[in-house]
């Protein structure tokens, strides 16, 4: 994807970089959205009142979509203008995200979500193709590549902060209005600093790719999610296979298209797919944790949002800071030696739990950990990537990092959430004297436990929420023993795959 001659010539340097500067505030939102939900959780679930399943699907209806519709998004903007396509979701972002703010009920939010998740899509790819349109010299687009990679990570990480600022003076709708005064500029001074990029009409879009990777996804997810709130059964067995038989369907399709919507081609290089798994279990990772740490420090500790979220600073800071400084470390050391040793302290952060539980200085010192090691990897896997790629495939190398980022954030809240969730609801004991409405509730979630104790008093509430919160303590050392197992099996990973130093295609 290359920019028409008359506007590389008139963009100057300094201009690059205020252009990349405008382009960071959609990664920033669509990034921080992936995590302030869960912050926002306990609030939400006082005042709409989902079942656990619901509380998940609020997470990963959002990413789900955006998964599924980024490589179609990518595939419109090289038809139609990447700049065009920003500026049409960013448009649609805001309005979608001002009409989910006033949700009344749990499904109305969900579905919110999803539309969020829509427009979403237009964003991302755009603006990773902007880049490397703004950015041809190799060093000039790898330090960019950095700050954008730096962005997904900080969004992320920051989401909680952000979070608990704007609920502690405000409703949980709030966190949805951000869109406003973070898209608003993009819409105004983008057209203004943002070249259109040339399209290229080659080709059809493949509707069909797109419905088939979008239903395996959602069949899985939904079989995960089924088996953690109600166990295995029937329905999860028939979504299991239905996203099988699907998901195998789609990659025979992408094998047999000349154009296909995934060029799956692209993962015969090791290390192209060896960073593209190791991208996506290092997100699971990070948003898994957010989800449990951010309801313990709120429900179990009882502080408040924005006490929970200061006590998060720490790893935030060392997010941001990691993804940049990592980069003249890239340029030294090997791949296959330091993405092990990042993913080491990922390793690292989830062993700490699991081993002294989950207390505030525990949950602070692993955050930090598991950032110094995701923050890093972020910038390092995502130029791998775009390196191990030919440059005629850039769009197509970058299309599925983009895609494996967000299916990172779908399972670390279904797998990893959804392991608290099943442990919570099978090791809970609730004592006899609750109602039977009382006992459904207490079991959905912690914070439907907490929403029950604070109808009780004195003993009897204390003794809803002990037993509560041994449950959820029990589903988050499984999770984090489990989580570090996957760590140290993305580090075999790592050592398997990349055995060669970056690449340097231009």
């Amino acid at each position: 994807m290359s920019l028409t001659t008359d506007v590389l010539n008139q963009q100057p340097l300094s201009g690059r970089w205020l252009a990349l500067a405008i382009l960071m505030l959609p990664v920033l939102l669509v990034t921080v959205d992936n995590t302030v939900l869960s912050f926002a959780l306990p609030k939400i679930a006082e005042a709409l009142h989902p079942s656990a399943s619901q509380q998940l699907w609020m997470i990963d209806a959002y990413s789900l979509v955006l998964a599924g519709l980024l490589i179609s998004m990518g595939s419109l903007g090289d038809r139609k203008g990447h700049r065009k396509l920003l500026m049409i979701g960013s448009l649609g972002f805001t309005i979608v995200s001002v009409m989910t703010a006033y949700s009344s009920t749990a499904a109305q939010l969900i579905a919110g979500r999803a539309c969020m998740g829509i427009f979403g899509a237009m964003l991302m790819p755009s603006t990773l193709a902007l880049i490397r349109s703004l950015f041809e010299d190799r060093e000039e687009r790898r330090l960019a590549v950095a700050i954008w990679a730096t962005s997904l990570t900080a969004g992320s990480a920051l989401g909680p902060l952000i979070g608990g600022i704007l609920l502690e003076s405000f409703s949980w709708g709030s966190i949805f209005l951000l869109a406003v005064p973070v898209l608003v500029p993009l819409l105004i001074l983008g057209p203004l600093l943002l070249p259109e990029s040339e399209s290229d009409a080659s080709g059809p879009m493949d509707a069909l790719s797109t419905v088939q990777s979008m239903v395996a996804l959602s069949a899985l997810v939904y079989s995960i999610k089924h088996v953690a709130s109600d166990g295995p059964d029937a329905l999860a067995l028939i979504t299991l296979s239905i996203a099988i038989v699907i998901g195998w369907q789609f990659v025979r399709r992408q094998l047999r298209l000349p154009m296909p919507l995934m060029d799956l081609s692209l993962f015969r290089n090791k290390t192209f797919s060896g960073s593209v798994t190791i991208n996506l279990m290092s997100l699971a990772f990070l948003v898994g944790f957010v989800f449990f740490s951010t309801q313990f420090l709120q429900i179990v500790l009882h502080m408040s949002p924005l006490r929970a979220s200061l006590a998060l600073i720490p790893g935030q800071i060392m997010a941001i800071a990691i993804g940049i400084l990592i980069v003249p470390v890239s340029q030294r050391v090997s791949v296959n030696v330091l993405i092990p040793v990042l993913l080491a302290f990922t390793a690292g952060a989830f062993l700490l739990v699991a081993s002294l539980g989950s207390s505030l200085t525990v949950l602070v010192v692993a955050f930090a950990l598991l950032n110094i090691g995701v923050g890093a990897i972020a910038t390092v896997s995502n130029d791998v990537i775009l390196s191990a790629a030919p440059s005629a495939k850039a769009g197509a190398a970058s299309a599925i990092s983009e895609t494996a980022y967000e299916v990172g954030v779908v399972l670390g809240t279904t797998l990893l959430g959804g392991l608290v969730t099943a442990y919570y609801r099978g090791a809970l004991q609730l004592p006899d004297f609750l109602t039977p409405l009382q006992m459904h509730l207490a079991s959905e979630t912690l914070a439907g436990a907490h929403a029950v104790s604070a109808t009780l008093t004195g003993d009897q509430a204390n003794e809803v929420m002990q037993s509560a919160t041994r449950a959820f303590e029990g589903g988050t050392s499984l999770m984090a023993w489990a989580t570090f197992s996957l760590a140290v099996l993305a580090i075999l990973v790592a050592k398997c795959t990349l055995k060669t130093p970056n690449a340097t295609h231009a």
